[in-house]
């Protein structure tokens, strides 16, 4: 192997590790609640593209404002990703992955839901980082009781 083999290979192997460590950080962080516009720049690109089970939304903030209000359903919640394929291409690379989310509902019940999906996460490598430039959740299956979601947050779709 030569030298140029060698750096491309610790590159390649050198962002699978910070992809990989975006999207667990991601993730932990809807655990921790602290949403905020420091939590939308740390994680999305400006013109972001969010699928969710609560709705498609673009653009950092409107991301942030969807995050926010699907959190406040819960009291608690872990959310696990697993088998995730990280393939990396220069600047860009795509996540797929299965994620599983446990979900104490913030009604005053004590309900839990607990849901699992697909993830398939595109990033770009920008000035601050790896960041994450359109994500999907599609859930596959559910167990428990849902959260009402207020008539106001009915899923949306990108513009």
């Amino acid at each position: 192997m030569d030298t140029d083999e060698m750096r491309r290979q610790v590159q390649v192997l050198s962002d699978r590790a910070a992809v990989t460590d975006l999207i667990s950080r991601y993730l932990r962080s809807l655990d921790e609640a602290v949403l905020d516009e420091e939590w939308a720049r740390a994680f999305h690109t400006k013109d972001v593209v969010a699928e969710m089970p609560i709705g498609t939304v673009r653009g950092r903030a409107a991301v942030l404002e969807r995050v926010r209000r699907g959190m406040a359903l819960f009291d608690r919640t872990v959310h696990l990703s697993a088998d995730d394929v990280v393939e990396i291409d220069g600047d860009r690379a795509t996540v797929r992955g299965a994620q599983l989310s446990t979900h104490v509902l913030a009604d005053g019940t004590e309900g839990v839901f607990v849901s699992a999906g697909h993830t398939e996460t595109q990033l770009v490598r920008t000035a601050e980082g790896w960041r994450i430039a359109a994500t999907a959740l599609r859930v596959v299956w559910t167990q428990g009781t849902p959260p009402r979601i207020p008539d106001d947050m009915a899923p949306t779709h990108a513009a």
